[in-house]
């Protein structure tokens, strides 16, 4: 009989329960009362367009607010590839975001040097394990500004 607790990701630590659609579901179903605070760091949801498919597609993500800024990371846990969104929100900048109940448009971009580390170091704060999915992957992890139109 094994040890390991169901509801964490092997090796991390992390809670695991409340991930993918079902957390879509329930942080829209509640206003971010269920859902806005996941493994003790906010998160928010952001919906693109499919680049390939013009499907809406919504994501829940760990954020970091830097003044009026929503500061997101395309780690994907330090896959070798972006993640879709990430390829997505290059196509079509302009998408949706919900802060618990606080929903708006935003237009996302790519943090460059030197605001690029200076969001780094903010995230990582909240979020340290950005540190570790950086060292498990060549490419650099891009660090995506939200910013209300």
């Amino acid at each position: 009989m094994s040890d390991q607790d169901p509801t964490k990701a092997p090796g991390t630590g992390t809670d695991i329960t409340l991930i993918g659609d079902e957390h879509v579901k329930r942080y829209q179903e509640t206003n971010g009362e269920v859902g806005y605070l996941w493994n003790d760091v906010p998160t928010l949801l952001f919906t693109t367009i499919g680049r390939k498919s013009g499907t809406p597609r919504t994501n829940p993500i760990i954020f970091t607010q830097v003044g009026h800024k929503y500061v997101i990371m395309a780690s994907m846990g330090g896959a070798p590839k972006h993640p879709s969104w990430y390829l997505n929100i290059q196509a079509h900048p302009e998408i949706d975001v919900q802060v618990k109940g606080d929903k708006f448009r935003a237009r996302a971009r790519t943090a460059q040097s030197p605001e690029r580390e200076e969001l780094w170091a903010e995230a990582i704060k909240d979020w340290p394990n950005f540190d570790v999915y950086q060292s498990r992957t060549e490419r650099v992890i891009p660090v995506v500004v939200l910013e209300r139109m």
